[in-house]
């Protein structure tokens, strides 16, 4: 008993270690230093950087390099320890114009895809649809009117 109980603590402690994890583009200090100002173009950087984790879609043309780490706990949502974006601005002619670096206090310099798609009404917890899961009945609120059924402003067809 008392072993099976150690065994369950040990397993439980180490389902709690965190784990980190390094993500995206892994910087390359010595290519980020070769890539010349008005003279490298996209062809260049892509051979020396790879290509870029993302590329802007309005205002300018910019190639965005992402690294980030994330910690997880157990099933805790992972949080984000440190991020590193490298931006390399390209002119019209697709040489490049600039070479900026990011971290998380500079913000939301790149908009990132949440992958949730937003709803349109009242969501309702689990105690909630369970307590308003009667039979027959819709959940929602039981009060209110079906345009079908009139209930518009009077003198108004199907109001009073």
């Amino acid at each position: 008993m008392r072993r099976t109980l150690l065994a369950l603590t040990a397993l439980l402690v180490m389902g709690c270690t965190p784990v980190t994890n390094a993500r995206g583009y892994l910087p390359d200090p010595d290519a980020e230093k070769s890539i010349g100002i008005g003279k490298d173009t996209k062809t260049s950087v892509q051979q020396r950087l790879g290509f870029p984790s993302t590329e802007a879609t309005f205002n300018g043309d910019a190639w965005y390099y992402i690294s980030s780490v994330e910690k997880e706990i157990a099933f805790f949502h992972p949080t984000v320890q440190s991020r590193a974006i490298l931006a390399v601005y390209f002119d019209k002619d697709g040489k490049v114009t600039d070479l900026k670096h990011y971290t998380l206090r500079d913000g939301h310099v790149v908009a990132f895809e949440s992958r949730v798609t937003p709803t349109k009404g009242r969501e309702l917890t689990f105690l909630q649809q369970l307590f308003n899961a009667t039979p027959g009945v819709p959940i929602g609120n039981s009060q209110e009117q079906n345009p079908g059924r009139g209930g518009g402003p009077p003198g108004s067809p199907g109001g009073p």
